[in-house]
């Protein structure tokens, strides 16, 4: 692409520039405007608005379809050609991709405010968005037949699950029947992002960390893997199931044991010394972390006799904010560098910010971990949601720019 032509051209210079700059900007809205509502709910700031969905399941879809969606996949749109020597994602698919799934949300907002029906119609964009983005991934996947497509095979299942969870969170607000809401949120976390993350994780983790630390022996069993993305899916049927609760700890401990033995195993301690790596690590850290949290939580539940439930939601805002964000911005950050002609170096300011996204998971969690704290737990929200969004907004205006500019290095993208 012509480093002189208007600047919106080099988005489709690269796979991944759409996406992950529309996952940019929502990085900022989603939490803009969740912390506006919290702040009216709890009376810090403002009064309570009235939306036309429910703010938590309005907050879960844009968190989980709405945000996260974005950056995983413009990654595949970028990985999974690589992964497998196959064809390139072609620019009219990843680029109607990228623009129909943000005019979704450019409705989804004003439905809010406005009317469910707008709210639907946004879902529905945003799903023929995500349809486009699917059947382009999938062709690369099924026509790649002589590589090993392990990985990809794993991610494309994932990428199904994301798309039924879409399609039920759309019925859902057209009939308001419960249990698609219900399937949406489940699918979204446990067939969706949790099995694409730990299989990106597993690709890529080990990889990395072998091309910068002297003597690394890389150790990929894909038993483990199996293993996990069983316990993801056994979670998530558990959970469907409703009467379960008792017995989640029976695939949460397994995988929180998987979790915890790659993250030594692949070096968690020596990552950092090299900061783009050490983000990756310590994201990964929090998976074996959460999964604790969920197994105790399920465990004292279950030896109560169904009378004890603790932590709250604390386990899934370690998933969601330590584990899934904090991925998303280390292998969004490596991205971004690689395939813009900057050297492969997390300078000083987005290192802060990855530690502040650390501060906005502890801030999530600790009023559900600590009865103590309990009584301040509006406030902590607050805070978690205000941190998000000041190190969000930072990273946004480093990393931005980058999309729509042609490369530093003056190569073809």
């Amino acid at each position: 692409m012509n480093s002189h032509a208007p600047y919106w051209h080099h988005l489709a210079d690269a796979p991944h520039r759409g996406m992950f700059l529309a996952g940019a900007l929502q990085g900022v809205l989603t939490l803009l405007w969740w912390v506006i509502d919290l702040a009216g709910r709890y009376g810090i700031a403002g009064a309570a608005l009235t939306w036309s969905v429910a703010p938590i399941w309005a907050h879960a879809f844009l968190m989980i379809y709405g945000f996260f969606s974005f950056f995983i996949l413009g990654f595949l749109f970028t990985t999974f050609p690589n992964w497998m020597n196959g064809e390139k994602i072609p620019p009219r698919r990843h680029a109607a991709s990228s623009l129909l799934m943000a005019a979704g949300i450019a409705f989804f907002y004003p439905g809010l405010a406005l009317g469910k029906l707008i709210v639907a119609a946004g879902v529905a964009v945003l799903l023929a968005g995500f349809s486009i983005a699917v059947y382009a991934l999938l062709c690369v996947l099924f026509k790649a037949k002589d590589q090993d497509r392990r990985h990809a095979l794993a991610a494309g299942v994932a990428l199904v699950s994301g798309w039924l969870g879409i399609a039920a969170y759309l019925l859902w607000l057209l009939t308001e029947n419960p249990a698609l809401l219900n399937f949406s949120r489940t699918a979204g976390i446990w067939f969706f992002i949790l099995p694409i993350i730990m299989t990106v994780s597993h690709r890529m983790i080990p990889f990395f960390s072998s091309r910068v630390l002297e003597n690394y022996v890389l150790v990929r069993p894909y038993w483990i893997l199996w293993l996990m993305l069983a316990c993801s899916a056994g979670h998530g049927i558990l959970q469907l199931w409703g009467e379960a609760f008792s017995y989640l700890w029976m695939f949460d401990l397994p995988l929180a044991a998987g979790a915890i033995y790659l993250s030594f195993t692949w070096g968690l301690l020596r990552s950092f010394r090299i900061h783009l790596l050490a983000v990756l690590h310590i994201a990964f850290a929090w998976l074996g972390l959460s999964m604790l949290l969920y197994a105790t939580q399920s465990l004292a539940f279950f030896a109560s006799g169904g009378k004890l439930l603790i932590f709250g939601l604390a386990p899934l805002h370690a998933l969601a904010i330590g584990y899934f964000a904090g991925m998303v911005l280390g292998m969004a950050s490596r991205v971004t560098l690689g395939h813009s002609g900057h050297p492969l170096v997390l300078d000083k300011l987005s290192w802060l910010l990855f530690i502040g996204f650390q501060t906005a998971a502890l801030f999530r969690i600790l009023p559900d971990l600590l009865p103590a704290a309990g009584g301040m737990g509006p406030g902590f929200y607050l805070l978690a949601g205000l941190s998000w969004l000041i190190c969000f907004i930072l990273w946004a205006t480093r990393y931005a720019p980058l999309y729509w500019r042609p490369r530093a290095d003056g190569k073809p993208v």
